[in-house]
């Protein structure tokens, strides 16, 4: 039996085949999960649901704009239509806007504080209702950053929001443990995504010294985050609520 068999499962911003939220859509289907597919690219959700599903697995695609309190009302009208629960939430839908404080403007700091600080919660907030409505408990997985933890230059919008991202999951562990409802922070380093492939392509030299600067020397891939999002989602993880786990190649610990 798989590790989320018969859990019902949402992982959002999971649109880009080759991100965070696909590869953790992917192997939540691999262990057994339904799971909802959302982006704000739907043909992109679409492909990745679709995919799953020809792997012999259940998936299916939502649009969704995550800054939306309407998007996220009817995403969970329909999820419980369909299934009555959700076992699993994965608040993954992210974006960085990365600018020295001198070029941030406030449009840009209000698009990353919307996308990456009040999505977690719009998202927190339904699932945690849900989940006390069945009654059976839950996880929820937020994804941070290692930028949330200590300062990264060029990400004051985004880091700002990522350390609320951490904070906000703590509080709401608290809040919810005595109904069996987990809630932790994930908080990668840099992972080969197509993100990556601009800062490659934008400055090679520098990209390759950032590389050289890991204690492991290469970066992380997708399938190491998804990897700890299953770990949280599933039941190895139910003596676990309101941490913050890193995965970074070492970076922090320097």
């Amino acid at each position: 039996m798989g590790r989320l068999e018969g859990r019902i499962a949402l992982v959002t911003g999971a649109g880009n085949a080759r991100g965070l939220g696909a590869a953790t859509a992917r192997r939540f289907a691999e262990e057994g999960a339904f799971v909802y597919v959302t982006d704000l690219d739907l043909a992109g959700a679409e492909s990745v649901a679709a995919t799953i599903r020809e792997s012999g697995g259940q998936a299916e695609a939502h649009a969704q704009d995550v800054t939306s309190e309407t998007s996220w009302d009817a995403l969970f009208a329909a999820i419980e239509q369909g299934h009555g629960r959700l076992d699993v939430l994965v608040n993954n839908a992210g974006i960085a806007i990365l600018k020295p404080l001198e070029q941030l403007t406030a449009a840009d700091w209000e698009r990353q504080n919307r996308v990456n600080l009040d999505s977690v919660f719009y998202g927190t907030q339904r699932a945690v209702a849900l989940m006390r409505k069945v009654g059976e408990g839950g996880s929820i997985v937020n994804l941070s950053s290692i930028a949330g933890l200590v300062g990264v230059t060029m990400c004051g919008a985004y880091g700002a929001a990522k350390a609320g991202v951490r904070q906000f999951s703590k509080v709401v562990a608290l809040e919810c443990a005595a109904d069996q409802i987990r809630c932790n922070s994930v908080h990668p380093g840099m992972i080969e995504t197509a993100m990556q492939d601009v800062a490659r392509s934008d400055n090679p030299e520098g990209f390759k010294q950032i590389v050289g600067g890991i204690p492991m020397q290469r970066m992380g891939a997708p399938l190491d985050i998804a990897n700890m999002n299953l770990f949280l989602a599933s039941d190895e993880a139910n003596y676990i609520t309101g941490c913050e786990f890193v995965v970074d190649g070492g970076v922090t610990a320097m």
